[in-house]
């Protein structure tokens, strides 16, 4: 019996409507789907209506993969895809496996010998790293900081001297609730003459993207980023 297929399908954020940010070609792939693979269902199943699918969501199965899910529940959730039925990865945002728990099912897919067809999408990380004007041949997305002192200006002295050290961009992500304090640790870690990127709300129509030395920024008002999706880069 032929297998099903894996398909990896981006889930842009904010309020644009969908066939704005993907490109149609998705809507058919998706529109072909019964089966999603997803972070959060509640999410999904918002995702799915906002991007207009030809069938009744309710008709749809789900099955959730995130941090809570049990390894012995991972392989459950491929047993249609052995049988041949094609399967849709959706993440709470961004591009599934990048930063995301969907890297779990890309990984069982290939044990199984399962075709995966990764679909076009944006990517937060990339878009923020091809407007920063830092270095796009040589970079590391580092994901987290830590959360407490002394451990997080550590890092950030670590990631530093990697940027000058190797001229390598250093990306990093952070819960919107903590931006405003983690741009606060860059600004007291870093060395004046660091330059550091700040991108938030990306492809929105109130998007930030802005590059200045940690001097530069020391001097100016505090960016509004609180509370919203942000990427920040050193270099």
């Amino acid at each position: 019996m032929a297998k099903g297929k894996l398909y990896l399908i981006p889930t842009p954020i904010g309020d644009r409507p969908v066939w704005d940010v993907l490109p149609a070609s998705n809507r058919t792939v998706i529109d072909s789907i019964d089966y999603f693979i997803v972070e959060d269902i509640r999410s999904a199943r918002r995702f799915l209506s906002k991007a207009g699918i030809s069938r009744p969501i309710d008709s749809l199965r789900f099955a959730e993969l995130n941090e809570h899910t049990a390894p012995a529940e991972v392989s459950a959730l491929f047993a249609p895809l052995l049988t041949g039925t094609d399967a849709g990865v959706l993440s709470e945002a961004g591009l599934p496996g990048v930063a995301d728990p969907g890297a779990d099912a890309v990984a069982l897919a290939h044990i199984h010998g399962i075709e995966v067809v990764p679909l076009v999408g944006p990517s937060s990380i990339l878009l923020a790293l091809m407007a920063s004007g830092l270095n796009g041949q040589s970079f590391a997305f580092n994901g987290y900081l830590p959360i407490r002192q002394p451990d997080r200006n550590k890092a950030i002295r670590h990631f530093e001297a990697r940027a000058q050290s190797e001229h390598q961009s250093q990306i990093f992500i952070e819960a919107p609730y903590r931006n405003l304090k983690l741009y606060e640790d860059f600004c007291t870690a870093c060395r004046p003459q660091t330059r550091l990127t700040i991108a938030a709300d990306l492809l929105q129509p109130d998007q930030l993207i802005r590059t200045r030395t940690i001097g530069q920024w020391r001097k100016e008002q505090k960016p509004d980023i609180q509370k919203r999706p942000a990427i920040f880069i050193l270099g």
